[in-house]
């Protein structure tokens, strides 16, 4: 379609540039563009807009200002990669939305759609604590590890302790940005966003320029939320962005993790009401968390408490370890007493305890085996 002349206003043509003049137009979730498009296509939409319609008088300010033309030389003079629904690096899980982006900003190195594919969101409280911030560093190194791709959003607190555990690691992290791309948020982590830049992706649904907003934030959660096969919540108020987000990711059938912390924590507050709610998986490591997110049969390790010498051994030899002396040693009939068993049951205990390594035979009795240290 040939681009249209408006009242002086050149509308471009192509579904490609439709898309691009939208992101300028309206605010990411327009509900009334978004059908629009859904019926039409993004060109025919915006080809066919009324300009007298309250949509068209809604758009017009910054209709007036639109130059798709400029948009692109940005990209191509910035590095940045312009997507749209079907690309090859387009993410599968954002189509899944009520409402997906009209077309994102990329730059990094990585391949947006492949790195999607695997991932994990982690997000959580921008005043976190530092227990929080050390299980969300250990979070986003232990699933790099496994080849898992770390999403957030690299706020302060959580966000940014996810991405630097993911860094630290040299594994894949994405960055989903509330403003443009090319105006970082916030100013404190312009060192984090240029490590983004060159190791992972950071990636935006509104155009160069835009700065962040509070429904823009709100816009951006919904995008960390479905782009991964699930998220896990480290620390989060009853009401908080990190809660909205985990709850956007069950509503669209992602796997929801939580991370316990102290029931005396406000900030833990909403990763609890999540659990006891809205049926979260407690996971307290990324081994758990790949048990909850990852293929089916992937188990994670089960835990255990400190190994102690005598696990393991049935009642009887469970009691005559148990009387064995550390230092001096005892005669049989001294551990039958200490034991409340018989001497034959003592000295078959002895046999199996002396074979194990945990007991020792001296001139004048037995006693305990000296452990090795740990």
């Amino acid at each position: 379609m040939r681009p249209r002349d408006v009242a002086g206003l050149v509308l471009p043509g192509g579904e490609r540039a439709a898309r691009i003049a939208w992101a300028r137009l309206v605010e990411p979730e327009h509900r009334a563009v978004a059908e629009r498009i859904a019926r039409l296509g993004a060109e025919e939409a915006l080809q066919s807009l009324d300009l007298a319609s309250p949509l068209g008088r809604q758009v017009m300010p910054r209709l007036e200002q639109l130059d798709v033309a400029r948009d692109l030389e940005i990209a191509r003079r910035t590095g940045l990669r312009l997507l749209v629904p079907g690309d090859n690096e387009w993410p599968a899980g954002l189509d899944d939305l009520d409402i997906p982006p009209w077309c994102l900003w990329v730059t990094g190195p990585l391949n947006l759609a492949k790195q999607a594919e695997r991932s994990v969101s982690v997000v959580g409280a921008r005043a976190a604590t530092p227990y929080g911030t050390r299980q969300a560093q250990d979070l986003g190194a232990g699933l790099a590890e496994r080849g898992v791709c770390v999403v957030s959003g690299a706020a302060y607190g959580i966000d940014g302790a996810a991405h630097r555990g993911a860094l630290g690691v040299e594994g894949p992290t994405i960055a989903f940005t509330a403003g443009g791309v090319d105006r970082p948020y916030p100013r404190g982590h312009d060192g984090l966003f240029a490590l983004l830049r060159r190791h992972g992706l950071v990636v935006s649904e509104l155009p160069p320029g835009h700065a962040p907003t509070r429904s823009r934030f709100i816009a951006r959660n919904r995008l960390i939320a479905t782009v991964s096969q699930g998220t896990v919540v480290v620390e989060a108020g009853l009401r908080s962005g990190s809660s909205s987000t985990a709850r956007k990711a069950a509503q669209h059938q992602r796997v929801l993790c939580a991370v316990p912390g102290s029931v005396e924590s406000a900030v833990s507050a909403g990763c609890h009401q999540l659990i006891r709610d809205e049926n979260a998986v407690l996971v307290t490591d990324a081994h758990e968390v790949m048990e909850a997110v990852g293929p089916i049969g992937l188990l994670a390790p089960q835990k255990r408490g400190d190994q102690r010498p005598a696990d393991g051994l049935d009642p009887v030899q469970g009691a005559v370890y148990d009387a064995l002396p550390v230092r001096r040693p005892a005669s049989v009939d001294e551990l039958a007493v200490r034991a409340g068993l018989d001497a034959r049951q003592v000295t078959s205990a002895l046999g199996l305890l002396s074979l194990a390594g945990l007991s020792r035979q001296e001139s004048s009795g037995w006693r305990k085996a000296r452990q090795p240290s740990t």
